[in-house]
């Protein structure tokens, strides 16, 4: 598997003139071309460009001089009290604003400063005046809400959020009705999100190799699903299903180190169980590709499976599922399965290499940004959900998180909050937001995706072993590792 690059490097970006189809023509998917050569790029795009609408708009000129930003201020500045706060702003704050307080303190304090300010203590309510202000109040809660809605898990955020709309709602019954739905609405999402993704996994610990495998691992793929389109389309309703219950926060709260002036608690530890199970998807789905084409005892059927998972990487990239395509790249590439040196010389290799050369790591992986970026020009343009679809390589937009955070500092020189950098932030993960809400239009196979979530995998010393196995050790030294693994693995000598 080929490692991601240690620095963030640079590379033009864009997308090319026109997108051939594999038989040369124009079609639906993205399509590729074998050219030997780095596609041409017809224009460079800027991040707003793809970004959603809401992102794109302008942020307060004060907040991005230069000079950064108090918390207090950004706090302030979100409250609706004379004119409602852009999206972009409220998005980026309340995303970056858990690194400097918890949601729940940044909850209590904006209920707060709308009661102090707008006097909703008092006996008397100025209702003229809380007309104006209980509208932009709702919109903020229920946008709060409905990006966010883990910070709202606990009864007292709760508990605040009663609290601040019971003050305003004897002005007007229409307050007291959108309340009611937004928080039907909390905790409809709440309980979605509770359905997570953990429990797909259910034979994800890798099994030994045996001389003849288990009855679950002899059917083979191929006996489930043996068109390359179908399991594509299967794979990608996979992803999206998984990518569905990741919350943006969880960005911020793997990657991102608590703010050293921070008074509050390091609160990230057991947030990012979403994020973390397809993560362990993908290297799933690079185990199963590498078990299922090391598992057939005749090289002419290992050939057969080798060209099968070529197709369906070609049609994931086609559809736009980048991620499926790096797993099956990835899990093809493994040094059991890429020293089958006979197996590869019965394999139709030219759109192998094709795939090969889309997702090369070289120039910080600037073939498949291209193609990334192709990917997202069609789904701005999209007519149907098929066209929607973008499913990034989630190891490297992770990676540029990672190096997006390291490479900037929190806090400027000044104490100030560095909001610069979290515009930034909020454009790459909004982006993700926009992609991961698409509805699959692909309708599901339980057959096919039961097997991918439970047909067991082979470890690494198991995929060895079958491996050698296969085809005989070459030198010395892999004859002592076949030695090895048939000594510890079938207990043989």
């Amino acid at each position: 598997i080929r490692s991601l690059p240690t620095s963030p490097g640079g590379c033009g970006l864009g997308m090319p003139a026109s997108r051939p189809s594999w038989t040369g023509g124009q079609e639906q998917g993205l399509g590729l071309r074998h050219t030997g050569l780095k596609p041409q790029l017809s224009q460079v795009l800027s991040v707003g460009a793809w970004a959603p609408a809401f992102l794109s708009e302008p942020s307060s000129p004060h907040l991005n001089d230069g000079r950064g930003t108090a918390l207090p201020c950004l706090c302030e500045h979100t409250l609706p009290f004379s004119v409602s706060p852009q999206k972009a702003y409220i998005f980026t704050f309340l995303l970056s604003s858990r690194l400097f307080i918890e949601p729940r303190e940044l909850l209590a304090r904006v209920c707060h400063l709308c009661i102090e300010q707008q006097q909703l203590d008092q006996p008397v309510l100025d209702k003229a005046r809380v007309r104006k202000f209980g509208p932009k109040l709702l919109q903020l809660l229920a946008e709060w809400t409905e990006t966010f809605p883990r910070d709202f898990q606990e009864e007292s955020t709760i508990g605040h959020l009663k609290d601040v709309m019971g003050r305003i709602a004897p002005c007007d019954e229409a307050y007291r009705k959108r309340m009611q739905q937004l928080l039907q609405a909390l905790h409809q999402r709440l309980a979605a999100q509770g359905q997570g993704p953990e429990g797909l996994l259910g034979a994800d610990k890798p099994v030994s190799y045996r001389t003849k495998p288990p009855a679950s691992i002899h059917r083979e793929l191929l006996g489930v699903c043996s068109d390359p389109y179908t399991l594509a389309q299967q794979l990608t309703h996979v992803e999206l299903e998984r990518l569905r219950h990741i919350g943006p926060e969880e960005f911020v709260q793997a990657f991102v180190n608590k703010d050293p002036l921070a008074s509050t608690k390091p609160c990230f530890s057991d947030k990012t169980n979403n994020l973390e199970a397809y993560v362990k998807w993908f290297n799933r789905l690079c185990y199963l590709v590498a078990t299922e084409i090391c598992m057939p005892a005749k090289k002419k059927q290992r050939a057969q499976v080798v060209e099968f998972f070529i197709d369906v990487a070609r049609e994931c990239f086609n559809i736009g599922n980048f991620n499926s395509l790096m797993a099956i790249i990835s899990g093809m590439n493994m040094s059991p399965v890429s020293r089958l040196k006979k197996t590869w010389a019965k394999v139709k290799t030219a759109k192998f290499f094709i795939l090969e050369h889309q997702m090369d790591p070289t120039g910080n992986f600037c073939n498949y940004r291209t193609a990334l970026r192709g990917a997202a020009h069609r789904s701005l343009t999209a007519h149907s959900s098929r066209e929607k679809i973008v499913i990034p390589f989630f190891s490297l937009l992770i990676k540029d998180i990672y190096f997006l955070n390291e490479g900037c500092a929190n806090r400027l020189p000044n104490g100030h909050v560095n909001f610069e950098k979290f515009l930034e932030l909020s454009k790459q993960v909004g982006e993700f937001i926009t992609w991961k809400q698409v509805e699959c239009p692909f309708e599901q196979d339980p057959s096919i995706t039961h097997y991918l979530h439970t047909a067991p995998i082979f470890s690494e010393d198991g995929l060895y072993l079958a491996s050698y196995e296969s085809e005989s050790p070459e030198n010395q030294t892999e004859k002592e590792r076949w030695k090895s693994l048939r000594s510890s693995i079938l207990g043989k000598t």
